[in-house]
């Protein structure tokens, strides 16, 4: 504060001025502190009090810290202590317990595998479930997390493993298998996925079957020869496309069929046939079981899955919704398993041309394919479309060929015919032959087991065989015994019999007396100089020998071929309906080609002078009565000695059945080459046949065999 030019003067002056000034302010705070001094005093005596409370209560804390100190260490540290102790204790036990659970769930995959071993499904996935439940409760711990992926695949394993399972109940059906196996997939939570994987399963099945059997066959009709087929099939068996496969397996087996040479022979067509429709009955019988089965659970009502399962939350109504829709699943797969086996074994039919098959091996093809379309009528309904349209197929094709051979082998038959008397048992009867026993078999079902279904009271072919046996093999069984029965049935009753028969044509005991007379000529009837010679009387003795004994039936060996024809068509009637009324029309035509050959042989004989169309007797002996108009045969005699309807009936059968060309006349008149094939020729009179030998009575005997046979 000094001016910028220094006087004594002034600063003396300065200094005089805060002196008054401090003397002032001096006077004036010794005045405040006089008027102050008592409340000073009064405050000093307050503070001098609270050094003394102070100190007081420094000595109090002290005394209570040194009790609370003693009872530290006296009560508290020494219960509390055992508290902790006790709770570190339930922790380490709680933990002891969760390592056992978790060492537990580190050894289950042993069990399991001991478990899914013993075909244990529900159990293993109860135990993987419950290990599974247990694993999530200890998730926080870090080995579980490997352990619960672990389980996983574990639970996977075992669900491909239990289809393996329900696969396997498809060829053979075990109640207590699959019960494991629905109990299992109930605990999963997928019985709707079960019966969707058993349908697949049944696809399958049926496709492999018949390349088992197929392939079995293929391979041993070719030997060590290397085959195409058996790399051809490979991919269809794994197919997972039922419906793709099934059409693949229909392609393959006709390939394999029509092949050139065939990879199936003649011979082993039937054992193949047989043994596949064996293993397709099996697949059916076992979904006969399954259904029958799902039926019982329905009828028990049992209770709604296990609450332990995988669809366990649903509850009882998630149950019903599974059983109808597994009901539903289970009658529309019925059609669908049988279609398939329709497709199978018709593929395997029309894929072989059995025109040259024998009588017996094509009735044998019928008889079991007609089984097996009874099996699928009691399976599911079914009329078998597929199966009939392909088995009429190869019949008519077979009868067509069969028919004409039998008419050729008939007219040879008949051109080597010598119309003497067959000898037949006293009670000889149809029935005895092998061709009729298919009548015995119909009208006495004990016979036959598999006509006991006909029967109102009897079981079907699933109740009958459904612990044991086949129906195919019943067949077979039966075809060796009737085989058997035929053969002790047909001919003479005895060895010694059949010995007296010749024996007694050296005598004339059992002659009648009509025999030893004179005859009477039947158009003029005059009586001739001399009786019949002892060589006659002979022949006619052995030729009436069966009128001679009990009226047994007159008989020649036509006849009876005859009479087995008629026996076979009937069978095939039996056995085939689709065709039955072409083989009763040809079966018409057997018997018109033996009454045009009986009336062409021995009726014509009432005929005037012959005419230009008519030949001479030695001209009928050497075959020419082949040659015959039925406008100068059968209409123009006017003797009148046959009627207007079997006249009309002669014309009828030279019409349709006989066939003119051969003997030299147009084809225009009588049809077109294709109307040709179904005709036959007409029948020649065997050289050893004579009519003329007025000492046989111009063959009286063969007339009247003839005419009886007929």
């Amino acid at each position: 504060k000094l001016p910028p030019e220094l006087n004594l003067q002034e600063l003396e002056d300065h200094r005089d001025r805060l002196k008054k000034q401090q003397a002032a302010v001096s006077k004036k705070v010794a005045d405040l502190i006089l008027e102050k001094q008592p409340a000073y005093v009064k405050e000093l005596e307050r503070v001098t009090s609270l050094q003394t409370n102070l100190q007081l209560a420094a000595v109090i804390c002290t005394n209570a810290r040194r009790q609370l100190s003693v009872s530290k260490e006296g009560f508290t540290e020494a219960s509390l202590g055992l508290l902790a102790n006790q709770r570190r204790r339930q922790l380490l036990t709680g933990l002891l317990k969760s390592l056992r659970t978790i060492k537990t769930l580190q050894r289950t995959d042993v069990r399991l595998s001991e478990m899914l071993e013993e075909e244990d499904y529900p159990g293993a996935i109860q135990l993987c479930l419950e290990c599974q439940k247990a694993a999530s409760t200890f998730k926080h711990y870090s080995c579980i997390s490997e352990l619960n992926s672990k389980l996983q695949d574990t639970l996977e394993q075992i669900e491909e493993q239990l289809d393996v399972a329900l696969s396997k109940t498809c060829k053979h059906f075990d109640v207590s298998h699959y019960t494991k196996v629905q109990l299992a997939y109930t605990l999963l939570g997928k019985t709707q996925t079960a019966m969707d994987q058993l349908h697949m399963h049944f696809t399958q099945a049926i496709h492999n079957t018949v390349f088992q059997v197929v392939l079995g066959y293929v391979e041993l009709c070719a030997g060590n020869a290397d085959t195409k087929f058996q790399k051809m099939q490979r991919p269809a068996v794994i197919n997972p496309q039922p419906r793709t496969s099934s059409i693949q397996v229909s392609i393959h087996l006709t390939l394999v069929c029509r092949s050139q040479p065939p990879h199936i022979t003649q011979d082993s067509y039937i054992p193949c046939l047989s043994d596949l429709c064996k293993a397709l009955w099996e697949v059916m019988l076992s979904y006969h079981c399954t259904m029958q089965w799902h039926e019982e659970q329905d009828n028990r009502e049992g209770p709604s899955p296990t609450q332990d399962g995988g669809g366990a939350s649903a509850g009882p109504d998630q149950s019903v919704v599974d059983r109808s829709y597994v009901r539903k699943k289970l009658e529309h797969g019925l059609t669908r398993i049988w279609q398939d086996v329709q497709l199978k074994v018709k593929a395997y039919i029309l894929g072989t041309d059995m025109s040259h098959f024998k009588y017996d091996d094509f009735i044998v093809v019928l008889d079991i394919i007609s089984r097996l379309m009874q099996v699928g009528e009691e399976f599911c309904g079914s009329r078998s479309e597929a199966l009939q349209e392909s088995i009429k197929r190869q019949s008519v094709n077979y009868f067509r060929n069969y028919h004409r051979a039998r008419l050729e082998e008939l007219r040879m038959f008949l051109e080597n015919e010598t119309w003497e008397l067959c000898p037949v048992k006293s009670n000889f009867s149809i029935a005895q032959l092998h061709e009729f026993r298919f009548m015995v078999q119909c009208r006495s079902p004990s016979l036959s087991p598999s006509r006991q279904a006909g029967s109102g009271a009897d079981l079907s072919l699933f109740q009958q065989f459904l612990l044991e046996g086949n129906p195919f093999e019943m067949h077979i069984d039966n075809k060796e015994e009737e085989t058997e029965d035929v053969l002790a049935s047909n001919g003479y009753e005895s060895d010694e019999l059949e010995k007296s028969v010749f024996q007694d044509y050296d005598s004339d005991s059992d002659v009648p007396e009509e025999l030893k007379q004179d005859y009477v000529d039947e158009q003029t009837g005059d009586v001739p100089l001399k009786s019949v010679s002892r060589e006659t009387m002979r022949s006619h003795k052995k030729s009436d020998y069966s009128l001679n004994r009990c009226n047994a039936p007159i008989l020649t060996n036509t006849t009876l071929n005859v009479i087995r024809l008629l026996g076979k068509y009937m069978q095939m009637m039996n056995i085939l309906k689709p065709i039955a009324f072409d083989v009763i029309h040809c079966v018409s035509q057997l018997f018109d080609y033996y009454l045009y050959a009986v009336y062409t042989f021995f009726g014509r004989n009432d005929m005037p002078a012959p005419s230009p169309s008519l030949l001479s007797q030695s001209g009928r002996e050497t075959g020419g009565a082949r040659v015959v108009g039925p406008a100068c045969l059968y209409e123009s005699s006017g003797l009148g000695l046959i009627s207007s309807r079997l006249r009309t009936t002669l014309n009828r059968i030279q019409e349709n059945l006989i066939d003119m060309e051969a003997a030299g006349e147009s084809v225009g008149a009588h049809g077109s080459v294709e109307d040709r094939k179904e005709k036959v020729p007409s029948p020649h009179l065997s050289q050893m046949v004579v009519l003329t030998n007025s000492g046989t009575l111009y063959g009286l005997a063969q007339r009247v065999v003839a005419t009886e046979s007929l």
